[in-house]
């Protein structure tokens, strides 16, 4: 129009401009404000399993979807969503998913240490737990290792849970991790002829883990075998978690959970989600002035070395090894150096500032 001061934009031009009463498009979004709060509990082919109401007469489970306004935002179990639509939870209903609230946490992992691609595996939770059996797999160190780093990054407790006692004692392999005053619950099954029911037999410990738990959003994390189905079918009855068996020739599990699971604890307001069995717990996406935080044993030495040391095998006048040998701030020796170097060596190739 002449004389009109007006300026125009991009939202003034029709997006399909041979189709009468095409709207212009706008960037605003709709704010959502009737959006209810649900938590994720599972998630499978583009939908996610949600709880609606969570400690309250109304607790429903709801299946929604991503909104498209969320673009590829991870979505994982623990997650606290504003759900839309359809949140009666009847069959065949769906809802949708249109905003992610801020986490108190979130864990991840990559596949392999020089993969700096990360994998969300769940949000919000306070307390990693660490399974491991104490035979049949072996115990590997260097998995609870990598765990411990990846909690310390995330901001939340861990625990380790020592399973198979009834095979092999803990006390030699709780020396290595003494000195971080590392919190661990030990169980084991009840032998068949000493149970009140051979078929389903107690698992001695299983009382004071629940009690670890009460309260609080806690992740299992352990490799295939180690016991994590067994604890979880008997923390939660009627999950029936797929059980495995360990392979006579590799000495390893088989996977026998596909994906993550968040379940209610029962007559309680805690969480406990369970994670596949992994067989690797990638650190790509640590950043490696991180990591000797993670060590706390051997943080506290490290103070004692020349500025910028990397605290590596090669590293000129580095006073770790002296340090550990002679037993200082009571170090759990030598293995845990190596485990820390391990780790460190295998973090530098992923520091794109390594040049």
């Amino acid at each position: 129009m002449r004389g009109s001061s007006r300026e125009y934009d991009e939202s003034d031009v029709r997006v399909r401009p041979n189709r009468r009463g095409s709207r212009p498009r706008t960037k605003d979004r709709p704010k959502h404000e009737d959006a209810v709060t649900a938590r994720v509990v599972s998630v499978d082919r583009g939908r996610w399993r949600t709880v609606v109401g969570e400690g309250t007469a109304q607790q429903r489970a709801v299946t929604a979807m991503r909104a498209r306004e969320l673009g590829r935002s991870p979505i994982v179990p623990g997650d606290l969503v504003g759900l839309v639509g359809d949140v009666s939870g009847r069959e065949g209903s769906l809802a949708r998913i249109v905003r992610i609230q801020e986490r108190s946490s979130f864990l991840r992992r990559s596949a392999d240490d020089d993969d700096p691609t990360e994998r969300p595996l769940v949000a919000n939770v306070d307390l990693m737990v660490m399974v491991t059996a104490l035979a049949n797999p072996e115990p590997r160190g260097g998995m609870i290792d990598r765990c411990l780093v990846a909690a310390y990054v995330a901001g939340i407790d861990a625990l380790l849970v020592l399973t198979k006692s009834d095979l092999r004692s803990p006390d030699e392999f709780l020396t290595s991790y003494a000195p971080l005053g590392l919190e661990h619950v030990v169980t084991h099954r009840e032998p068949a002829e000493q149970a009140s029911d051979p078929q389903a037999p107690e698992i001695v410990g299983l009382e004071e883990l629940r009690e670890r738990l009460s309260g609080r959003v806690s992740v299992l994390i352990g490799h295939s075998g180690v016991g994590k189905s067994t604890l979880l079918n008997a923390l939660v009855p009627g999950t029936d978690r797929a059980i495995g068996v360990v392979n006579d020739v590799t000495g390893r599990g088989r996977h026998t959970s596909s994906s993550a699971l968040a379940m209610q604890l029962p007559e309680d307001d805690g969480w406990v989600i369970d994670t596949p069995g992994v067989r690797s717990f990638g650190l790509g996406h640590v950043d490696p002035d991180e990591l000797i935080d993670a060590f706390a044993d051997l943080s506290v030495l490290a103070e004692q070395c020349p500025r910028g040391c990397s605290h590596l095998e090669d590293a000129p006048d580095c006073a770790l090894d002296a340090l550990v040998e002679a037993g200082e701030a009571g170090t759990a020796g030598p293995a845990r150096l190596v485990s820390y170097r391990r780790l460190a060596t295998a973090l530098q190739k992923n520091d794109p500032w390594d040049l």
